[in-house]
């Protein structure tokens, strides 16, 4: 794909002498930018901070899309989220969600009956940790039928990287304060030093212990007994050991179950 210099041009013209700019006028803005550069299908653009609902900052989804993109991702599954977790890490620049998934991500309950449902080929993120614990992730999505970003495109989003970063954190600064209003419609109280968010306690309310819990979190992401071993420095045996235990005290002998369970305790 040829740049559109003039696209990109007017993109740029937009935020001359603009101190700051609404949602929808930087969204809009970043959408022509990319649009001048590569060919994609959807933008979506979410705020993360710990484990709290992500603030949906702009999307181009028609109402049915929004529903599945946005609300029901809202609800809850945007925890098994690979991009959520990278946000959480604070990790900056731009990666394909093939980057960032775990080993078997793809073939896990969490992307067959929610992920699913988006029909993309590919998702890439530009990851932009902003004040405080605040990352910003502007979502650039291409759908089965486009195919994903081909080298030369994804390189070219690359080289835009540091300039997108500069514009977030110029014109998305101070979103703390939306985050805790956010929290207070809701009837929850924050407290810097401790945060006790309904993520928190599903497991616990289950009567699962810590490692448990972390071993369950891990599988519902997508990460294989291997890779789970791995990253609590504990065996692949007991890895499965752990899992067994689970389902016997749940009550359940399927992710599919796992999943179900979590989302219904969650809500």
């Amino acid at each position: 794909m040829s740049i559109d210099l003039e696209t990109l041009f007017a993109a740029f013209n937009a935020t001359v002498g603009k101190p700051a700019m609404t949602d929808t006028g930087f969204g809009d803005t970043f959408r022509q930018m990319m649009t001048a550069l590569v060919r994609f299908d959807y933008v979506v653009v979410f705020a993360y901070r710990a484990k709290e609902r992500p603030i949906d900052l702009y999307s181009t989804f028609d109402r049915d899309e929004h529903v599945v993109f946005v609300t029901l991702y809202q609800a809850g599954p945007y925890l098994l989220d690979p991009f959520y977790h990278t946000a959480r890490e604070r990790r900056e620049g731009v990666f394909r969600m093939r980057e960032l998934a775990p080993d078997r991500f793809f073939s896990s309950e969490y992307y067959r009956t929610y992920y699913v449902q988006t029909g993309l080929a590919e998702e890439i993120g530009f990851f932009v940790p902003v004040d405080g614990d605040i990352t910003v992730v502007l979502s650039l999505m291409r759908r089965e039928k486009t195919g994903a970003f081909p080298p030369a495109e994804f390189a070219t989003v690359k080289k835009v990287e540091p300039l997108v970063a500069n514009m977030v954190k110029h014109y998305w600064a101070g979103l703390a304060p939306r985050f805790d209003a956010q929290l207070a419609a809701r009837g929850k109280r924050r407290r810097k030093s401790e945060t006790i968010a309904r993520a928190d306690t599903v497991w616990r309310d289950l009567n699962l212990t810590g490692r448990e819990t972390a071993i369950v979190e891990l599988v519902l992401q997508g990460h294989s007994s291997e890779s789970i071993g791995l990253k609590l420095n504990i065996s692949t045996g007991t890895v499965k050991v752990h899992r067994r235990n689970v389902y016997r005290k749940l009550g359940i002998s399927s992710q599919t179950q796992l999943l179900s369970l979590y989302l219904k305790n969650l809500s």
